[in-house]
């Protein structure tokens, strides 16, 4: 007989989102660890619905996400120069259309 304890291993980050009411976009509430889909479920349900406030959540693993750099918002959000076709403004009324 081995007196050997098993590995644990680490419980996962997960990312929570919820849904206050129906029509409403999901909103970051949190995050919590968890060993599997099923129990960040759970978790978060008693985490951040407790007063009845959800009708949806989300639970995502965290290192499933790909996020934009902070630092780097100037450059990657800024508008592309010479690409105008991107905004309303570029496009006039169309002679004879008489729905626009």
């Amino acid at each position: 007989m081995s007196n050997q304890q098993p590995e644990e291993t680490p419980w996962s980050l997960w990312e929570v989102f919820v849904r206050s009411s129906r029509g409403l976009s999901h909103v970051h509430a949190g995050s919590l660890h968890a060993p599997d889909a099923a129990m960040a479920l759970r978790n978060a349900r008693d985490l951040y619905t407790r007063r009845n406030e959800g009708v949806s959540i989300w639970v995502v693993p965290a290192e499933a996400i790909a996020a934009s750099d902070p630092d780097s918002k100037g450059s990657f959000f800024e508008s592309p120069q010479g690409k105008d076709y991107r905004h309303a403004t570029y496009y006039t009324k169309s002679e004879g259309v008489k729905h626009l």
